[in-house]
């Protein structure tokens, strides 16, 4: 039987959202959740999987295009160093992810 804090620590390693929560609690936009898509147009027969993973951050203030240009990159960055997380997204099918600062743009990072 495993102790509490090991089983505590098995459950929350399994949520992408836990793992996102603590990888973005620094200086910079808030995490504020991911959203899966499925993408239909992608045949279920292909050699790739059909989903990819929205991460949404919002600033206080949104900064002009340069900075936002580091912002996702920093973003993107963190997530590539993180390999629980790099392993995580592989296990559940993930093949991309996109990082969001609003409902109308979407920037390819994985």
């Amino acid at each position: 039987m495993l102790p509490i804090a090991a089983c505590v620590q098995s459950a929350r390693a399994e949520n992408i959202d836990l793992l996102m929560s603590d990888l973005f609690t620094g200086e910079g936009p808030t995490y504020i959740g991911a959203t899966s898509i499925s993408r239909e147009d992608i045949p279920a027969t292909a050699n790739y999987e059909r989903k990819y993973l929205i991460v949404d951050f919002r600033f206080g203030n949104q900064p002009p295009e340069p900075h936002l240009q580091k912002s996702i990159h920093t973003i993107c960055m963190a997530m590539v160093h993180d390999r629980d997380l790099m392993r995580r997204l592989t296990q559940q099918g993930y093949d991309m992810v996109s990082v969001a600062f609003d409902r109308r743009s979407q920037y390819d990072c994985l």
